[in-house]
Parts: structure tokens; sequence; C-alpha cells
């Protein structure tokens, strides 16, 4: 039996990413994509590297959610205050994964903050699992709605974690972060739109980003997070991939094998993280759910290098790996996806 899946906002750079892994997933079987814009046209025309390989047509998304009982799972994967609308709605036999940031932080004010927006479903909100599966996979399975990870939390968060799990950090952390266009979503804005940073580089939001409260809330449920974090993100001029170098001092001197061995044995269940050698590079994960992680270590002071695909690991891929977990399959099931070489 394979599970049937809706997604909601399969027109965007995150629903073709989820088309995308979930027409190959050997347990998946769409049944629903919704595209409000798009409704009544072919996905394959839309998404034109799906051309020839479904015959899906996006519609618009049903009036009647309690119908969708017969679903097992749905994707949201919808502009932010969108999925707050949508889930209270939804039938209490269907799993959810929502692709937004509506229900990743668990204090009304600190979302209103940050999101510009006033939450409406927070009693939903308490029933969510927040949905990195690296430091939750336990949680996951037993899950029934999750708020899939933002991508530059993703990216800081698997190169923080052994350290704070570890009681290491000793002060304040600092990551420079930087992000493809595609973050941006494929609607193009003054200061988003591609030929405008293709040869450019620029600093935004500085100490003001909305994935800084997330990034922080879900240390703390990791271990003793207490330190100041200094959290800077860059527009880089391509279309995949986040980069993120992360600086932090140790409360003692560790060597860059002391540093491998304590992430290896972290992460030792997790197929999806890979340790380098040195930098790692984002033409390595883009297309993958991989994240890649490197070291360079002098004494007290640490650098972590964390690449990955800002539209899988960071949100596609990630959300795949969760259904897999929530419906007892091997997480890794639909998802080895391999990186092209250039």
């Amino acid at each position: 039996m394979k599970l049937k899946i809706g997604i909601f906002g399969g027109s965007g750079y995150g629903g073709s990413e989820l088309l995308r892994i979930l027409l190959q997933h050997p347990n998946a079987e769409i049944v629903l994509v919704t595209a409000n814009e798009q409704a009544g046209k072919p996905v394959g025309e839309v998404h034109r590297n799906l051309y020839g390989l479904t015959d899906l047509k996006f519609t618009t998304a049903p009036e009647d959610l309690g119908a969708l009982e017969n679903l097992d799972c749905i994707f949201l994967s919808l502009p932010h205050g969108q999925a707050m609308e949508i889930v209270p709605r939804l039938p209490e036999t269907v799993k959810v994964i929502d692709l937004s940031g509506d229900f990743r932080l668990r204090e009304k004010e600190i979302f209103e903050e940050h999101y510009g927006r006033e939450h409406t479903a927070m009693d939903a909100q308490g029933e969510f699992v927040y949905g990195l599966t690296e430091t939750n996979r336990e949680a996951i399975k037993d899950a029934r709605l999750i708020a899939n990870p933002g991508c530059f939390a993703t990216a800081t968060l698997l190169g923080l974690a052994p350290l704070v799990a570890a009681n290491l950090i000793d002060g304040r952390v600092i990551v420079d972060a930087k992000t493809g266009s595609s973050g941006s979503g494929n609607k193009p804005a003054a200061n988003t739109h591609h030929p405008q940073r293709s040869n450019s580089f620029y600093a935004y939001k500085p100490f003001t980003h909305q994935h800084v409260p997330e990034i922080e809330q879900e240390l703390r449920s990791v271990g003793d997070w207490t330190s100041e974090l200094v959290f800077m993100t860059h527009s880089l001029p391509v279309s995949r991939g986040i980069f993120a170098s992360i600086y932090a001092a140790l409360k003692r001197a560790l060597s860059e094998g002391d540093v491998r061995s304590l992430f290896a044995d972290f992460y030792g269940d997790s197929f999806f993280v890979r340790l380098v050698k040195g930098s790692p590079d984002i033409n390595w994960v883009k297309t993958t759910n991989f994240c890649d992680l490197g070291f360079a270590a002098r004494g007290k002071q640490l650098v972590v290098f964390s690449a990955i695909d800002n539209l899988v690991k960071g949100a596609a891929g990630q959300a795949v790996q969760n259904m897999n977990l929530m419906f007892g399959l091997d997480e890794k099931t639909g998802l080895m996806l391999l990186g092209s070489n250039p």
C-alpha cells in the first residue's frame, strides 16, 4: 500500500522539490497538489523538469478541508501565515508536515515579533513536533504534526548540536551564513531577483532574522544553551545552497580529530550528515539531502563549516525524511539523491 499524499502549494520551489522527490518515492502516491494561480495546468508544464513524468494537474485548495480524511499525509509548502489557517480545519486522522515558519516557535509573542503577524492557532502549535530529524528522531516517529525547520536553522543546528550537547561552548557563538537566490522563492523582488544578486554580495536582516529564535529554542532542547548567538545572513550569488561558518570558543582545547570523533559519535545513526576533511562545498550537496560538515581547530578556537541544499535538506528533503519516520519507513527511502560533478 502506498501513502496517499497531498501537497498544498506545489508551484513554488519547495513544492517543486516535494514533487521531484515524492514522484520517485516507492511508498508514496501524490493524489492532490494545489496551486491556486496555476489551477488546471499540468504539473509538467509549470515545472518543466517534471515534463512527461506525471499526469498530475494543479487544483485549487478544496473548500471542505475536512473531506481530506482519505489522505495519509499533507505537506504544506505555503507562505508564512497560511498554514495556521489550514491546520485546525484538517481531519485529525491526517498527518501534516508544515514547511513554513508558522509552527516552529512555541511562544506567541516571539513568533509575532519575528514574523510580523498575529498567530491565530497557538492551540494547534502545542501539538507540533520540531522536525530536525537528527536531533529529534524519536519524537518525530510518534508525531502527527511536524514543524519542518528553516533552512538556515538546519545548517546551523547541525553544526552546533554536538557541541551544545557535550557542554563544550564557552561564550559567544558567531554564525556567518550565506544562501542562494532560490531561498527567496520563485517570485522576483527588487533585491532578491537573481539578475540583481548574481554578481552581487550583501548582508541582510542583521540581528533580526526569523531563524534566530528558532535556533536558540532548539539548542536549549539539545543541551544547556546559555551562550550569546550572533547570527548574520548574506546573499550568495548562486541559485542553490547554504554555507555557514560557525565560530565558537571552547571550554578546553580540542584538536580537529577530537572534534571529528565527537561529531561522529553524535551523528553515528545519521546517514545524511557527512563529515568531510577541510571545508565542504555547496556543489557537493546540491540537489541532495546531505549536510556536509567540516572543521578547523586551533586550541580553544573552533570553526564548523556546514553546507546544505536549502531546498532539499533545508526544506523538501527533510520533510520527506520526517514523513518516512512518521510512517515507520527507513528514513532514507526515496532520498538517495545523487549530486552532480560538476
